[in-house]
């Protein structure tokens, strides 16, 4: 898929490690500040995930306290792998996560196996499920008590698809706007919630006392029921590894990188927290089970006429969220294109934009597909939950590896080996739970991992294709190339 020889593994070249100001294509601008990087996490982790999981994790847990503990024990999980993504960030400097780290430690067709599952399903699927909610919400306050007028719902969620599409493509800096912007919007949503919790809490509201009084009544007894909780919590903190997929546009990476990650993971597992003893001030958990709006619930009870307000806040944090898929959306597919397992065209940026624009459109395009089958998108993305941490466990295995093969390469974090073994047993039980409660699902989702085997033998291991596919592959890439004014970046003068 495009020309460009394969990529050798560099773990035998740790000398040879750029220092930060070289990192980087010369296409890619690196424009991301400290803050940038921490709205960027914040913004992925903080979406619809919040406002959707309360519910499922108190379904599974029972009580209002196993909830809050799963929620603490999620965020500090999520945390563990972030801490142990800041090592393999700040050692191999490349964008494209985990796909860039597998792809070093064990070659071409482990990689390209995760980064078809990322970039054609798990990123679309997310962008257009954040974009769905975004609609739904924003339908609210004008039709309360009813259905939306048909098609609605997809229409407003296709709009903000092309709408945040076209920011990416006109500047990373309008990009980064966008991602702040929505970043302060969303958390002083939340805040708003957790002051008024608190003042509920100092009050004595009924509701207050009721939840607290016997926190772990209705506990699960069964340990498999109460461990599918952790699947609605760590919906909610996805987004933690985002960072590391555009990690050469951020300036001072071997700084700002693990401070990045550990700001905004503390900063999204303190604000859930108190979210939800706050959300149980007002809400009793049978009310909770009832209404997976939560949030507007929650603002029915507590502010009056002024309720309105809460389906707006829960459309900015999924615009933030929706922005900060695609912004590193489109970074992977360039690092994948970089690597010569996607085609060419896609590692080609605007001169003057200086953003990936074939990708960013691409992203948009995919996602765009698949709200046409927006029914059947959350049976897409339970198929896939199993890849996904297949993948993160890969990722934490190429960890280990580069500890034996690079021992002395220079590393800004390096995590205490505790924590990447304690993060790779829970992703061995993060894919062992859901194959013994559900054997047809997980089998579906490896199917589609397995599925990117024969477009990686056709298209990248076959290297004796006839002439015809290389001509109508170049004669896209100049189309292309004309169509959206993007130069190779690393041919750019």
């Amino acid at each position: 898929m495009g020309k460009q020889e394969q990529s050798e593994p560099l773990n035998q070249q740790p000398a040879e490690q750029p220092h930060d100001e070289d990192v980087g294509d010369k296409g890619l601008e690196k424009s991301m500040t400290l803050f940038n990087g921490v709205s960027i996490i914040v913004g992925c982790i903080i979406g619809s995930g919040i406002f959707i999981s309360p519910t499922g994790i108190q379904a599974q847990a029972g009580s209002v306290g196993l909830s809050l503990i799963v929620w603490v024990l999620s965020g500090i999980f999520a945390a563990i792998g972030a801490y142990c993504y800041a090592e393999l960030g700040t050692l191999i400097r490349k964008s494209g996560g985990d796909y860039a780290y597998i792809m070093e430690a064990f070659g071409p067709f482990l990689a390209f196996l995760r980064l078809w599952i990322e970039s054609i399903v798990v990123r679309p699927c997310t962008a257009t499920i954040v974009a769905l909610t975004f609609a739904i919400y924003m339908l609210k306050p004008f039709y309360p008590d009813c259905d939306p007028p048909p098609l609605s719902t997809e229409l407003i969620a296709a709009l903000l698809l092309v709408l945040l599409t076209a920011v990416n493509c006109i500047s990373v800096k309008w990009a980064n706007k966008v991602q702040d912007i929505f970043f302060v919007a969303k958390v002083a949503a939340l805040i708003l919630i957790i002051f008024t919790g608190l003042w509920n809490l100092v009050s004595g509201k009924p509701q207050a006392r009721d939840s607290f009084e016997n926190i772990f009544e209705n506990t699960a007894k069964d340990f498999q029921t109460a461990s599918l909780a952790f699947y609605s919590g760590l919906f909610a903190y996805q987004g933690w590894n985002y960072l590391n997929f555009i990690v050469e546009e951020l300036q001072n990476p071997k700084r700002n990188l693990p401070l990045s990650i550990a700001i905004s993971c503390s900063l999204c597992t303190i604000i859930y927290t108190l979210t939800n003893v706050a959300l149980y001030t007002s809400i009793s958990p049978d009310e909770m089970l009832a209404s997976p709006a939560v949030a507007v619930l929650f603002a029915e009870k507590n502010y009056g006429w002024f309720a309105f307000c809460m389906p707006i806040f829960v459309a900015c944090s999924t615009i933030g969220s929706a922005n900060g898929v695609i912004l590193t959306s489109s970074r992977l597919f360039y690092c994948g294109a970089r690597e010569g397992q996607m085609p060419n065209v896609l590692t080609m940026v605007n001169k003057q934009t200086k953003t990936p624009i074939p990708a960013v459109i691409l992203t948009g395009l995919l996602s765009l597909f698949y709200l046409l089958l927006s029914n059947n998108i959350y049976s897409l993305i339970n198929y896939i939950q199993v890849s996904y941490w297949i993948a993160i466990g890969g990722a934490i295995l190429a960890l280990f590896y580069f500890r034996k093969t690079m021992p002395d390469a220079p590393r800004a974090v390096k995590a205490p080996i505790i924590f990447p073994i304690i993060f790779f047993i829970g992703c061995v039980l993060l894919v062992l739970v859901p194959v013994l409660g559900n054997p047809k699902d997980t089998a579906i989702g490896i199917l589609i991992m397995l599925s990117g085997v024969p477009v990686y033998l056709l298209f990248i291991a076959w290297k004796g294709k006839p002439k015809f596919i290389d001509s109508l592959t170049d004669s896209v890439t100049v189309f292309t190339q004309k169509l959206f004014m993007v130069v190779d970046a690393n041919k750019e003068d």
